[in-house]
């Protein structure tokens, strides 16, 4: 290789991050959570913070999130990610704070943990995996499972009479006067990986002046949960998910 720009005649064109490990992700074919991870990973390789990061992964899906960020990690009890990156973040101003969390677990069991570290503007980047199922655990219905979506335990479909209706919690959360960078993303194609990136990239620059929480939400699918190949799960979140999760930024800081 000849400064890492040609490799056997070959122009390189994309290299992982030091920042990703040599363990291959246990996730199912298709999952966005492997992308999610290698834009996060990306952004800290490139913004030179690799030393300077502590994350935070719950139970969950993304439990093992540890073994392949080659960064400083805590593991958090179910639901409690936020709370612990709050202590994190003040016993280490000088740092770059994030937690890493799925829908189940920042909408369900951390629910409070989640409103509450967003209303006191805790200086930290929370990002949520919101792909409206427990998909860890068996595919159950989450906070999120859309209506007349069919789970392991709604298996005729969700119906707002007796499981309520889906819970929007990104549309929550931009309320809060904590709240300082608030944006809904997506991993489905190349684009939204990219503009995915951009939100990152931004909100640890933000995480620099102290302003309050920045949290993004990633709509992503879930082939295995939602018994589809992962070609099939993708249409199937823009047809169905996007209608009730629009992407886009809900709160950006004024004059930028």
């Amino acid at each position: 290789m000849q400064e890492d720009t040609q490799l056997n005649g070959f122009e390189v064109v994309y290299k992982k991050p030091v920042t990703l490990t040599d363990t291959p992700f246990h996730y199912c074919p298709g999952c966005g959570h492997s992308v999610v991870h290698r834009v996060l990973m990306e952004v800290i390789d490139e913004m030179g913070i690799q030393d300077k990061t502590i994350g935070v992964a719950p139970v969950g899906c993304s439990v093992f999130a540890y073994s392949y960020m080659n960064i400083d990690m805590q593991e958090a009890a179910h639901g409690r990610a936020s709370a612990v990156a709050t202590g994190i973040k003040r016993i280490h101003p000088d740092k770059f704070v994030f937690s890493y969390q799925g829908d189940g677990d920042l909408a369900a069991i951390g629910t409070a943990e989640t409103i509450h570290t967003v209303n006191r503007g805790e200086n930290i980047l929370m990002i949520f995996i919101n792909n409206a199922i427990y998909g860890m655990t068996g595919g159950q219905m989450a906070p999120t499972t859309l209506l007349n979506q069919v789970t392991s335990t709604s298996p005729y479909g969700r119906n707002c009479e007796t499981m309520g209706y889906p819970l929007k919690i990104t549309d929550m959360l931009v309320q809060l006067p904590g709240a300082y960078y608030v944006t809904r993303q997506s991993v489905h194609n190349v684009n939204a990986v990219r503009k995915l990136k951009k939100a990152v990239e931004k909100s640890f620059e933000y995480q620099k002046s102290n302003p309050g929480t920045c949290f993004i939400e990633v709509v992503s699918n879930c082939p295995s949960g939602w018994k589809m190949t992962p070609v099939e799960s993708n249409k199937w979140l823009e047809e169905n998910m996007f209608p009730v999760y629009p992407i886009g930024d809900l709160k950006v800081p004024s004059g930028k």
